[in-house]
């Protein structure tokens, strides 16, 4: 597990580990083939019983950090303007990440170091918040030994105390559902949208912030204050698997609300709208053959349009990457 410092030395074992075989998204890759249960979602996370030592106070820190990131980092922030929009990490890690499907951070510490392809190398827990920092939270990398990221990193640490070794659970990343063999129906998308997400994120999807206007307790699901164009959110597959399991409010894995065609229409529709834009896109995935199959922007490996890449169907493309590349594409 990792302390304050930050500057913890992992085995090589664990190095080459990694390398071998984390090539995955963390953020919005599941894995079933773990060796825990669902009982770990069942721990204790609740910070207020902790005691008040130094240790706890940062655990506590992370958490507020975690639950109002705006407050602490966000675009308001004198001194401290981090975030680009204020939106708070627990608006995609749902139950202050303790949620199975909905990307929880049981277990995140004993996974990194890990692989991963958008930056094509073996990268920090660090570097993965921040990645989350320029993308969903369209805002500017946070200082590794400042007082908000340790304090995250305490947070998360304390999270995975439960965990195993590997850090692999059940219900971690998001739910695996049946992608329809077809494109996006983006007027089924809107219908969707209006019958079951306007009652929560408005119709004009900008959401509503908490009677104290620190945090939203619904985010914007477009626009300018929120996830810009360079998330991983703005994958039509990973937004269906979120939704799928978490949305509307009060949808579980065991008792989705939506069907499969349904979230992917709605994660379509969502990501057709307007949202900030991520500079520097090319650079990502230097070997564009990592690229997820859904990821809405160029250059590809494909020959495939950008129209097809954001909204589908993706079968004939997972088939291109299969024959061509030899490549099973899973996202």
């Amino acid at each position: 597990m990792i302390s304050g410092s930050l500057h913890v030395i992992l085995p090589l074992l664990l190095i080459a580990i990694v390398a071998l075989g984390f090539c995955l998204d963390e953020k919005f890759q599941g894995n079933e083939n773990d060796n825990s249960s669902m009982e770990i979602y069942t721990k204790n996370y609740n910070v207020s019983r902790l005691n008040d030592s130094d240790e706890n106070r940062k655990i506590k820190k992370g958490f507020e950090v975690f639950r109002y990131t705006s407050k602490f980092i966000g675009p308001k922030k004198k001194g401290g303007k981090f975030s680009g929009n204020n939106l708070s990490c627990a608006n995609c890690h749902l139950w202050s990440g303790t949620k199975p499907y909905a990307a929880p951070l049981i277990g995140i510490i004993q996974r990194f170091p890990q692989f991963r392809g958008r930056e094509n190398k073996i990268g920090t827990i660090v570097e993965r918040v921040n990645g989350c920092m320029e993308r969903s939270m369209n805002g500017i990398a946070l200082p590794t030994e400042s007082e908000e990221m340790l304090a995250l990193i305490a947070y998360m640490n304390w999270l995975s105390r439960f965990a195993p070794a590997d850090g692999k659970i059940k219900g971690q990343g998001f739910v695996q559902i049946n992608i329809p063999s077809r494109a996006v129906n983006l007027t089924n998308g809107k219908k969707v949208f209006n019958a079951n997400c306007i009652v929560c994120h408005e119709k004009n999807g900008q959401g509503k912030w908490l009677a104290d206007s620190i945090a939203y307790e619904f985010p914007p699901l477009w626009g300018s204050d929120s996830y810009n164009n360079g998330a991983g959110m703005t994958r039509v597959i990973t937004a269906a698997q979120f939704i799928k399991a978490n949305m509307p409010y009060g949808a579980t894995y065991e008792n989705p609300i939506l069907t499969d065609d349904e979230a992917y229409d709605v994660a379509g529709y969502i990501n057709q709208q307007e949202r900030p834009e991520k500079k520097n896109k090319e650079v990502d995935f230097p070997d564009i053959k990592k690229k997820p199959v859904s990821t809405p922007y160029p250059p590809y490996a494909d020959t495939f349009s950008v129209k097809q890449h954001q909204l589908g169907p993706f079968s004939p493309i997972k088939e291109y990457y299969k024959k061509k590349y030899n490549i099973v594409k899973s996202k």
